[in-house]
């Protein structure tokens, strides 16, 4: 079976929407639509039900749904060990969110780097729904994210607990409802426990980047939930300065992995990630 058509699959099940997946597949929907008409004729069998809001899965396409990614992780996985450098043992993919990269992505590789230099190394940054998506389809075999979602093939683990503290760039000016307040979407756990604790609060500058959020609030001033281990240099400095009373909110982060990677070479990676958390705590 054509590996494209198994991983056009997981795109449309991961967006829920063909056009979603052709835009993630840098495809036309036509062409989405040809792969999919293409692989119901070799299962002989529907697997979506397009409608208005979207596509959902068939039967079908549920009991497809527990194969596909295999499909896809083992083929990567056979290209991967194909292409292992020269003075290597194995290629690994790594992966994470963009507000997660600094410092513990970048802490991770380097970590890596020291102790197990026989790994060659592929590093990616990118949001979290492709690195989900990517994971299940083998294009990458480990990544760490806030907020996954399952699909099969994929194993997710807590790694460790953050939390999201509110800072100001001039505790005595202040107050609620502060207008230089900077909200970040920090996922649907967050939005919800925000407003339950600032009801009234209408920001007039949102955004989903944190990275973003805190560089603009430092060269701006004003407020905002950043990340404690984001802000904590900022702290020390006095360029930032916690609200007193102020609710914090917690922000777990977990590793997502993929079943098909090598269980020696998946060990000695998430262990690493493990012991680079444990000093982050």
């Amino acid at each position: 079976m054509d590996i494209e058509l198994a991983r056009t699959f997981i795109e449309i099940v991961s967006t829920g929407s063909f056009v979603k997946a052709a835009d993630r597949l840098h495809v036309a929907q036509t062409t989405v639509s040809a792969r999919i008409r293409l692989l119901e004729q070799q299962l002989g069998r529907p697997l979506f039900v397009r409608n208005k809001t979207g596509a959902n899965l068939t039967p079908a396409g549920q009991q497809f749904l527990r194969f596909a990614p295999n499909f896809v992780q083992l083929w990567q996985q056979a290209k991967q060990q194909v292409a292992v450098p020269e003075g290597h043992s194995a290629v690994l993919t790594i992966g994470s969110e963009v507000s997660l990269w600094q410092p513990l992505l970048l802490d991770w590789v380097r970590r890596m780097r020291r102790s197990h230099a026989d790994i060659a190394l592929r590093v990616h940054v990118d949001v979290p729904q492709d690195l989900i998506s990517h994971v299940a389809a083998g294009l990458i075999d480990i990544a760490i994210v806030y907020a996954p979602h399952q699909l099969p093939g994929i194993e997710v683990d807590l790694l460790m607990e953050e939390e999201l503290i509110l800072v100001t760039t001039d505790l005595a000016k202040y107050r609620d409802g502060d207008p230089k307040y900077v909200h970040v979407e920090w996922g649907s756990e967050f939005s919800l426990q925000h407003a339950m604790s600032f009801p009234d609060t209408v920001p007039s500058l949102l955004t989903n980047l944190g990275p973003l959020a805190l560089t603009y609030t430092l060269l701006e001033g004003g407020s905002g939930y950043f990340r404690m281990h984001a802000i904590q240099p900022y702290l020390l400095t006095g360029d930032l300065h916690l609200v007193p009373g102020a609710p914090r909110f917690s922000f777990p982060v977990y590793t997502t992995y993929s079943t098909n990677v090598d269980a020696a070479t998946l060990e000695v990676a998430l262990a690493a990630l493990r012991a680079v958390a444990l000093v982050k705590k």
